[in-house]
């Protein structure tokens, strides 16, 4: 039970950052072929895992590219994979990913 004090443990295995709820790139490819890219929302991004905010669900264990920050030019690229999908009481979707090594 939370004492409401602010020495509260973090219990993650790995950093997490809060991206304010930033938009990236996501691009995947479905089992028919057709390529996406959409704009979505990043929540979390940490060093194993990304948490994003879409319209759209994206399929279990579909390989996923993100690209953080499009218009910059010092832009960072990372690959990884969809481990969770969960639909939300608002109809939006909270999609996982972990990220590739």
């Amino acid at each position: 039970m939370r004492d409401g004090s602010s020495l509260d443990i973090e219990r993650r295995g790995a950093f997490r950052l809060d991206m304010e709820k930033e938009l990236v790139d996501v691009g995947w490819t479905d089992g028919g072929g057709q390529q996406y890219l959409k704009k979505v929302t990043c929540v979390d991004f940490s060093r194993t895992g990304v948490r994003l905010d879409s319209d759209q669900p994206i399929p279990l264990e579909t390989k996923t590219h993100i690209l953080f920050k499009a218009a910059n030019p010092g832009s960072k690229s990372m690959t990884g994979k969809v481990v969770r999908c969960k639909e939300q009481d608002n109809g939006w979707f909270e999609i996982a990913l972990q990220l590739d090594d």
